[in-house]
């Protein structure tokens, strides 16, 4: 029993080799087709979608009674399923908010929205860090905090001007249409 912990023959060393070598090829290749938005920013709709394909690989690997082809297959519906996903997101505003949550405004003029804060689970601890990220020392020197999407907080110094990046901001009059592909 014990000389199988370490050793168990030559058989499933070669398996575990081949697959891994094929399976990583072919993931390489597919996401380098499906492009770079696979793998961009951490929106929990593509976070899934890495987990999964990173689950899907060790699997394939280590799991004997598992096929590369039917890996390959989940490889090439996870990617697929994102491709159309995303492409939904383009061309359909109301997707975007079920895939991808709306920015949410969290400071406006100085000032915190604690209606926005509460919703989003932010405090303003974590406003302040971002301020001193974006190199500013005063709540007053900021036009706008938005929490974005995917987690990373936006600092706008001055709300002067068309202020166009806006335009998909709920609480400065913007709407969900921003959204859509041109």
């Amino acid at each position: 029993m014990l000389h199988t912990i370490f050793f168990s023959g030559w058989n499933p060393l070669v398996r575990t080799a081949v697959s891994t070598v094929v399976t990583y090829l072919v993931l390489i290749g597919l996401l380098r087709f499906a492009g770079s938005r696979v793998l961009a920013k951490w929106y929990a709709f593509d976070l899934i979608v890495t987990v999964a394909l990173g689950s899907n690989f060790a699997t394939g690997v280590l799991n004997k009674d598992i096929s590369v082809a039917q890996i390959i297959a989940a490889f090439v519906l996870l990617i697929g399923l994102q491709f159309l996903v995303t492409w939904g997101v383009l061309h359909w505003s109301r997707l975007r908010v079920i895939v991808n949550p709306q920015p949410s405004l969290i400071l406006h003029n100085g000032r915190f929205i604690d209606d926005a804060m509460k919703r989003q689970r932010v405090g303003e601890a974590d406003v302040r860090a971002a301020l001193r990220g974006h190199g500013f020392s005063s709540l007053k020197q900021v036009g706008a905090v938005i929490l974005e999407a995917d987690g990373e907080f936006s600092v706008i110094a001055d709300l002067k001007g068309d202020c166009s990046a806006l335009d998909d901001i709920p609480e400065l009059g913007g709407t969900n249409e921003a959204n859509r592909a041109r």
